[in-house]
């Protein structure tokens, strides 16, 4: 029995194979579009892409060209090849602005963008395309089911690309003095990250790092320069403990206050 299986089994590959292969050499696109959208249903999302990478042309600006475009940017999509899905997406939407599918092209676009993001120590262009095309979909489709998926994935982006300014200020503050004032470095690019980004979960830790830069730079001025800087000091404390009063950081805030306020003569 299961040697009958198993030939029975070899022998629907070869089938299967063998359409594939017919279906490749066909010159009937109608056959190749039908093909095509059963490679998909049954999750063969390569042979899907590669068949209809042959037809959208055929068809360009008939009903089945619109079916063809879209599905071969879902096919590479859930192949996971996001780059190549939100170019076949894009060019999807612009061609059909009103389509059909416009709505879930322009929503699947962004998020495999979103998806395909990469690390914080990595160049984050893809992230920010994401973000863009995320906001696009919001601006074109405010009352589509998806938003709430779209704005969530944004502010997780946005959050990443908070990460990587946080990360680049905490770099500038580890260089102190060295070859310049790069505590002015660091608050100037944690600041620029608090405007930018003003709802990421690192605000907290940009503004503290903004507090601990501007000390630095005060306690190493040189002596006439001190009472300013420790003024400006005490200014940014108040500024952190009125927007985050119970701070896993305000022992250390209220250190540097103390230490600030012990420099400033009236």
């Amino acid at each position: 029995m299961n040697r009958i299986i198993i030939v029975c089994l070899a022998a629907l590959a070869l089938t299967a194979c063998g359409e594939y292969q017919r279906v490749q050499k066909s010159t009937d696109p109608d056959y190749k579009l039908d093909y095509a959208k059963r490679a998909f249903e049954q999750k063969k999302y390569v042979q899907a892409a590669t068949i209809l990478t042959d037809v959208v042309t055929v068809f360009k600006g008939s009903e089945k060209g619109e079916d063809a475009l879209y599905l071969l940017a879902l096919s590479h999509y859930e192949n996971k090849d996001y780059t190549n899905a939100g170019s076949y997406f894009k060019t999807y939407y612009n061609r059909y602005p009103r389509g059909k599918y416009t709505e879930l092209a322009r929503f699947y676009c962004g998020y495999g963008y979103y998806l395909d993001s990469p690390e914080t120590q990595l160049d984050q262009s893809g992230t920010i395309k994401a973000i863009e095309e995320l906001q696009a979909f919001m601006d074109y489709f405010p009352n589509s089911d998806k938003m709430s998926i779209a704005q969530n994935a944004i502010f997780e982006l946005q959050d990443k690309l908070t990460l990587k300014e946080l990360e680049n200020a905490q770099l500038y503050y580890n260089l102190g003095n060295y070859l310049g004032n790069n505590y002015e470095s660091a608050v100037i690019v944690a600041k620029n990250a608090i405007k930018n980004y003003p709802y990421s979960r690192y605000k907290e830790d940009l503004e503290m790092l903004v507090l601990k830069s501007r000390y630095q730079e005060a306690s190493q001025s040189v002596e006439e320069k001190k009472m300013d800087r420790y003024r400006v000091v005490v200014d940014e404390y108040y500024s952190f403990i009125n927007n985050y009063p119970d701070s896993p950081y305000r022992k250390e805030a209220d250190n540097i206050f103390r230490i600030a306020q012990s420099n400033i003569r009236d």
